[in-house]
Parts: C-alpha cells; structure tokens; sequence
C-alpha cells in the first residue's frame, strides 16, 4: 500500500470541489487503498485550516471537515518527525518534508507548486494532485 502526505491544501481542495485532490481524498484514502501519513503538526495544521470561518460559505464544508477531521484522527498513521529541515522558502511547509523523511512516505501530494519546486525528497515524490492521481491509475 502506498504511504501519502497529503498537505492541507488538497484537503480543502477535496472538500470544495470534485476534481483530482476529491478523488484522492474520497476514491483512495476513505477507501483505505493508500496510507495516509500525518505529524502532530499536520494534523493541527488540518484542524486550524478547516475550520475558518471562510469555508463556510461552501456547501456542506463544515460537515465534510469534521468528517474527515475525525476520519484522519481515527485512521491515518501518525508520525514523529525528530528531523527539523530547511529546504522550503515557506518555513512551515518544511514540516511535511520532516514527515516525509520520518514516514518514508512515497508520494508528498500538494497543490502548492510556488513553494515546492523540487520533484523529490530523498525517497519521496513531489507531486500534484493531478499527478498523484494519474499515477496511481
């Protein structure tokens, strides 16, 4: 089974919009076709993102989050990332390559392509939700 990071963005992606990041949320991680790899801080990074006030404004956001927020807490194999990196200009978003080395994770899924402009990490590859999907296919 493949282990995947999916970072936060393509969970609020999957929760607005049917496209790839809704696929992999819905078709492959609630499935449990794949694992999905979270830390202490990507999880609290979930919960503080989901729920703004923000989303709300999407149909049945607020739901789905709690839903997932719950799933992911009940599911999703927790890490302890001991390393702490440098490698990403957006100095919060090096966390997922910590747990990517931690978790040894195959795939790090992000829609944040600004940020990550590297292909790998050490075994893990950088992808985008898109990607990720047609890959797994």
């Amino acid at each position: 089974m493949q282990k995947i990071i999916l970072d936060t963005n393509v969970v609020v992606s999957a929760l607005i919009q049917k496209s790839f990041p809704y696929l992999i949320l819905h078709e492959l991680y609630i499935e449990r076709k794949i694992e999905l790899c979270i830390s202490e801080s990507l999880i609290t990074e979930y919960f503080e993102v989901l729920k703004r006030d923000k989303f709300s404004r999407f149909p049945d956001f607020t739901a789905m989050a709690n839903w997932v927020l719950k799933d992911v807490n009940e599911h999703a194999t927790l890490f302890y990332p001991t390393q702490k990196l440098n490698i990403i200009k957006d100095a919060a978003d090096n966390m997922l390559l910590e747990l990517a080395v931690e978790s040894g994770a195959n795939y790090l899924v992000t829609g944040n392509t600004n940020d990550f402009t590297i292909s790998f990490y050490e075994e893990t590859k950088i992808v985008s939700p898109r990607e990720y999907w047609e890959l797994y296919k």
